[in-house]
This record gives C-alpha cells, structure tokens and sequence, in this order.
C-alpha cells in the first residue's frame, strides 16, 4: 500500500456536515489546550474546547469557530463531533459584536453565572477573531 501524508478528516453538527476533506495536518481545541494532528496519528479520544479548528488541506486551509465536542482518530481519519462549526465567512461580525457586549453585560451573582459568562465571553471572542481577522 502507498503511503500518502494525508488523512480523512469530518467535522459534524447535529444539523449538517460542516467539512469533508483530506487534510495534511489539522488542529483543534481540546478540553485542556491545542491538539495536533497528522497522518498516521495513533488512535485518540478527546473531549474538545471552546476555539478555531484549522484544517490544512491541499487546495486551501480551512478555519472554523467549534464549541466543544469529542474529537477521535482512529485509522487515519479524524472525525469532530461538535455542537456548533461555522466557517470563518459564515460568522457576522456585528452578531459577534453584539454577543460580546452581551457577554460582558452579564451579573455573576454566584460562581455558575461567572463560568457561564467566562464562556460567553470565549464565544464571543472567538468568532470576532475569526469574523476579523488581521
């Protein structure tokens, strides 16, 4: 068999198939930092975070905003299950904009509402860095 420096890679919402390609190298958030991967990786599980997943494939690399998620390889290909995936394009910055100032407006009474608004804040963060780059 040929060997090629390429692997399988699918990134999955409950709604739709956000990506399908061959990918040379991809990167994601994990639960607990960036994770890499290439080919012939060994199998892995892993409980995936709240950032960009970039995807380089031969023709282009590719950056989406994902929220959380399992992330698995097994057999040279990497399959993301993720609740959200939106490509760079699809993100509106105005609609980032706002959830930013959303985020911050948040009270945090207690230490579920703090969390809950350390991820809105992370949300937001995310997708206005994507939505603008440079």
């Amino acid at each position: 068999m040929a060997r090629t420096d390429t692997f399988r890679c699918s990134v999955i919402t409950p709604e739709r198939a956000v990506l399908e390609c061959e990918a040379s190298f991809v990167a994601f958030p994990a639960h607990d930092g960036e994770m890499g991967v290439l080919s012939d990786r060994a199998p892995l599980m892993c409980k995936m975070g709240i950032g960009v997943l970039r995807v380089e494939a031969a023709d282009q690399t590719h950056l989406l905003y994902v929220d959380g998620g399992f992330a698995q390889v097994l057999d040279n290909e990497l399959t993301i299950l993720t609740e959200q995936a939106r490509k760079a394009g699809e993100i509106d910055p105005k609609v980032a904009d706002q959830a930013m100032i959303e985020a911050r407006a948040l009270k945090t009474p207690d230490l579920a509402s703090v969390e809950a608004r350390s991820l809105a804040i992370k949300r937001a963060s995310v997708q206005l860095r994507l939505a603008k780059p440079g």
